[in-house]
């Protein structure tokens, strides 16, 4: 039977107040310092500046709008107030200020406004570009992400997200995940046990007994947290399932196959489709009664949505 224990860690979603701030705000000062410091490059600038604005006259203030170019599904409100609260502290102009008219996870509308800034115009300016990035790339992973969970409709089965992510926006983009309406899968290889076709063919244990012992032993030497293990064969489910395993992955399985699995699970683990998911086919697996379906798609294929700061 599946194990109640689990049951929170397997059905999850990040929130903000999950993330860590000073993590965040690190990711925005590395993305400042390529802007103004050209941080990466192998001969650093003369000149550390935004060469453009500094011949502003500091005591302008300004006001703009961050505004939706097209339907969308909000991320990265909090991330743009860091970016502003960064900028202004290296600069040494501390009055900047986000009012947010949309909430991360809200669906606003071509032409609709997610929030004003008011502040002086060279904090503003500097801030543009890197806020605009980050914002338009999670609201495109949660727009993204929404479409496909509009897809499966009323079905109980669930969308989750992979590890196949952006190398050190993780967090975010997971976190952006959920904001669509996803859940999350593991966060990292420290979460969860999680046995796929490499780690089983490398232990020479894909089939029967050597599989079940495989399991077990994952199992004893992993007290208190989940088991999940990656099947591609049908007649790989009864030693994985009288083994223990709290989640079976159909791989790459044919939609009768996946029935099929989920008969022979029976409710005794929880089950989890995975591989070649796209938007077009996610609404029929959510029909063969899995608990789960998995896919990168909306994280590696999402398209960043045009955001404008409007004056």
């Amino acid at each position: 039977m599946k194990n109640p224990q689990y049951e929170s860690h397997l059905v999850r979603r990040l929130k903000w107040e999950d993330l860590d701030e000073k993590y965040v705000e690190g990711l925005v000062k590395a993305a400042r310092a390529e802007d103004i410091e050209g941080a990466g490059l192998a001969v650093l600038p003369k000149i550390a500046a935004d060469i453009t604005t500094r011949s502003l006259t500091p005591s302008i203030r300004t006001k703009a709008s961050l505004r939706a170019r097209r339907d969308m599904t909000v991320c990265g409100m909090e991330l743009a107030r860091i970016a502003l609260k960064v900028y202004g502290e290296a600069s040494g102009d501390f009055g900047c200020r986000l009012t947010a008219l949309a909430k991360d996870g809200d669906r606003v509308p071509a032409g609709g406004t997610l929030g004003t800034i008011e502040g002086p115009a060279r904090v503003i300016l500097q801030a543009e570009r890197v806020m605009l990035n980050f914002l338009q790339r999670l609201s495109g992973v949660a727009t993204e992400t929404a479409k496909y969970v509009a897809a499966l409709g009323d079905s109980p089965t669930k969308l989750l997200d992979t590890r196949k992510t952006t190398p050190g926006l993780r967090v975010l983009e997971k976190y952006a995940f959920a904001c669509g309406g996803g859940y999350n899968h593991r966060i990292g290889l420290f979460d969860r046990v999680m046995l796929k076709d490499n780690h089983l063919a490398a232990a020479g244990a894909s089939k029967g007994d050597a599989l079940a012992g495989a399991v077990r032993i994952a199992r004893e030497k992993n007290a208190g947290f989940a088991i999940e293990v990656e099947v591609d064969a049908l007649d790989q489910i009864p030693p994985v399932l009288e083994a223990g395993a709290d989640v079976i992955m159909f791989d790459n399985f044919s939609n009768a196959d996946i029935a099929e699995g989920v008969r022979l699970v029976g409710g005794g683990a929880w089950t989890e489709i995975s591989g070649g998911v796209t938007l077009e086919s996610v609404g029929e697996l959510g029909k063969l009664g899995a608990d789960f379906v998995s896919t990168a798609a909306p994280v590696h294929s999402s398209k960043w949505i045009d955001i404008g700061l409007d004056s």
